[in-house]
C-alpha cells in the first residue's frame, strides 16, 4: 500500500533530520540502496575504461581492430560512468523513480497546460 502525500512528507522530514543529526549513522542505515549500487556501477565503469585504454594501446602495437574495440569499450564505460554519477542521489536525498527534476517538470507542464486550457475556454466563451 503506497504512502499518502502527508506520510511521504513526514518520512522525508524524518530522514533529513536524521542526516542532519548523525550523518554517519544515517549512511550506515542506508545499506545497499540505490546510492551504493550507482557508486559501484561508476567504479566498474572506471575499471572498464582503464581496460579500454589497455586494449587501445595494445591495438596500436599489434592490430588496428583491437584499438577500435578498446576505443568502443572506453566510450561505453565513459557513458556509463557519467550517467551513473548523475543518477546517484546525494546523502539525505530520497531517491525518486523518475529522477529529481521529474516532479517539478511535470508540475510546470501541468500548470502550462492548465493555462492554455483556460485561455482556450475564455476565447470560446468570448466568441459566443
Amino acid at each position: 500500500m503506497p504512502l499518502s502525500e502527508h506520510e511521504q512528507r513526514m518520512l522525508e522530514q524524518m530522514e533529513r533530520a536524521l542526516y542532519a543529526e548523525d550523518p554517519k549513522f544515517a549512511t550506515a542505515l542506508e545499506g545497499s540502496g540505490l546510492r551504493t549500487y550507482t557508486r559501484r556501477r561508476v567504479y566498474q565503469a572506471i575499471a572498464g575504461f582503464l581496460v579500454g585504454i589497455a586494449l587501445l594501446m595494445t591495438g596500436v602495437m599489434t592490430q588496428i581492430w583491437i584499438s577500435v574495440v578498446g576505443f568502443l569499450v572506453m566510450l561505453g564505460c565513459a557513458v556509463l560512468a557519467v550517467t551513473g554519477w548523475r543518477k546517484a542521489p546525494r546523502p539525505g536525498e530520497q531517491a525518486r523513480a523518475g529522477g529529481s527534476a521529474a516532479p517539478r517538470q511535470a508540475r510546470q507542464r501541468r500548470s502550462m497546460m492548465d493555462r492554455i486550457e483556460q485561455r482556450w475556454q475564455r476565447r470560446r466563451d468570448e466568441g459566443r
